[in-house]
């Protein structure tokens, strides 16, 4: 019995130490790497990089090799762009636990921004849904830049004529996590009572549109100053946070759609009906190493305890939902909110301003 009890001393030992040691390792930040020489005769272009983690400041804006389209590429010259809290969750290596997959002391891919919208300069030889000229938008890893390339079969398609580069370049990852929050996860059907908390932000703006364009009852909460915003995003009630917590109020929601992750879970089940859904898609956190991730963890722990569905939701780009944003804007039921653009040299200051939460809308990059 003693040798079993050292033994097993010694194997949760070796464990402490191995997580001790991860945990060092993955909240190291290393320097920053030189940049990488370019191969001779490669046409250049200006992209934003970040070699190592960081505030905004890591981003800087260098020359890096043009890309040339595979057969099944298209090579789009990028005419706006737009950042996200994912985007500045890369560029910070925050929470810890993602630098598993994104790196151990630097990152990987050291490209910065998805949205993009711009035209196409070029196409390969097996691609057939595109060609020269076609005006597009999506997502795709590095969109920060003046050129990029992007698979046929990928997250991309043709922008509306009615729509600006600008107001579609703010719609891949807002929008689309806008859609499948509300359609997907919220399983939303015409008629139902559906509540938008953190509805003057990216995704925010764009939930409030499509859940009306479903035939939702919306309410939208923001603060005082966007309050005439939401309103005219069509949203049937607005509650000011600076003035009601609306886990106080006594209407019963079907569908609660949660940017901000600033109220207690189980305060906000007692405005969900006993059939209705919480949807998570972002939580404010101080903790660097699961950040956003413990607000679902916490909702896995109160989800047995109550009625409701308790859910997050991770996006997924793809064209066909892109296709039917598309097709929304093209009819006028949804549009964009920009706040404000930004030249590529400013990159670091858009992410900035980003990171300090109060963006109404979209924050734009323009190469």
């Amino acid at each position: 019995m003693r040798l079993f009890k050292r033994i097993l001393a010694v194997l949760f030992g070796l464990l402490a130490l191995a997580v001790v040691s991860l945990a060092i390792a993955i909240s190291y930040d290393g320097s920053c790497r030189s940049p990488e020489a370019i191969p001779a005769g490669a046409q250049r272009m200006k992209a934003v990089v970040f070699r190592c983690y960081g505030s905004p400041h890591v981003l800087k804006v260098e020359e890096v090799a043009k890309p040339v389209p595979k057969d099944d590429e298209l090579l789009v010259k990028v005419h706006a762009a737009a950042v996200n809290p994912l985007d500045w969750h890369y560029m910070r290596g925050e929470p810890y636990v993602m630098r598993l997959s994104s790196g151990i002391g630097a990152p990987k891919d050291i490209r910065s921004g998805v949205d993009f919208a711009g035209t196409v300069e070029a196409v390969g030889k097996d691609v057939t849904r595109f060609k020269a000229g076609d005006e597009v938008f999506g997502g795709r890893s590095g969109a920060l830049a003046e050129y990029i390339t992007i698979r046929e079969t990928s997250a991309v398609v043709h922008k509306p004529a009615n729509v600006s580069f600008e107001q579609a370049a703010a719609v891949p990852i807002a929008g689309v996590t806008a859609l499948q929050a509300l359609r997907d996860m919220g399983q939303l059907k015409g008629g139902q009572k559906v509540l938008i908390n953190g509805a003057s932000g990216g995704v925010g703006t764009f939930a409030v549109q499509i859940a009306k364009s479903l035939g939702a009852e919306v309410t939208g909460v923001c603060s005082t100053r966007n309050a005439e915003l939401v309103r005219s995003l069509g949203a049937d009630h607005v509650i000011d946070y600076t003035k009601q917590d609306f886990t106080e109020g006594t209407e019963k929601y079907d569908i609660i759609v949660d940017n901000i992750g600033n109220h207690s879970l189980r305060k906000a089940a007692r405005v969900l009906k006993p059939s209705g859904i919480f949807v998570i898609v972002g939580a404010k956190s101080d903790d660097p190493w699961l950040g956003p991730a413990w607000q679902p963890v916490k909702a896995a722990l109160l989800e047995p305890t109550v009625d409701q569905k308790f859910a997050m939701i991770l996006a997924r780009l793809d064209a066909a939902d892109l296709g039917v944003i598309a097709g929304l804007m093209q009819a006028g039921k949804v549009t964009s909110v920009i706040d404000r653009s930004y030249p590529l040299a400013q990159a670091a200051n858009a992410m900035a301003y980003l990171e300090e939460g109060r963006a109404r809308g979209k924050v734009i990059v323009v190469p």
